[in-house]
């Protein structure tokens, strides 16, 4: 899978004043960490936002919204916005910024890197 270019650039500019963001590749598309957690990415031409559950219905309300289900069983707390969505730069900012917040209020977890687990196990 690939992601649209054009609005991982227009993502960029709204994440471009915070030195804590990171970008991964997740989902077939690309995702953009804040402080280390999650707070939305493209897969597609959609914008995937993790608003949280307890975020998530009222955020399924929104026009242009649908759960992201990629498997066949929807994620909770995740949903996807379509272009029509993110059409002005106000509604790109709004969905980024629910990301922001859901990120920065997830609570932090000490992540072992994967050669450190693997050396553990012996």
């Amino acid at each position: 899978m690939s992601f649209d270019d054009a609005l991982a650039t227009r993502v960029r500019r709204v994440l471009a004043p915070r030195s804590d963001v990171t970008e991964r590749r997740m989902f077939g598309g690309i995702c953009f960490l804040v402080g280390g957690s999650m707070a939305c990415g493209i897969v597609k031409a959609e914008l995937c936002v993790r608003v949280g559950a307890g975020r998530h219905e009222e955020a399924l309300c929104a026009p242009h919204t649908r759960p992201m289900d990629f498997t066949g069983r929807p994620m909770r707390g995740f949903v996807y916005v379509g272009a029509a969505g993110l059409a002005d730069s106000a509604a790109l900012r709004k969905w980024v910024t629910l990301g922001i917040q859901h990120a920065l209020a997830t609570p932090k977890r000490n992540r072992v890197p994967a050669d450190a687990t693997a050396r553990q196990r012996k």
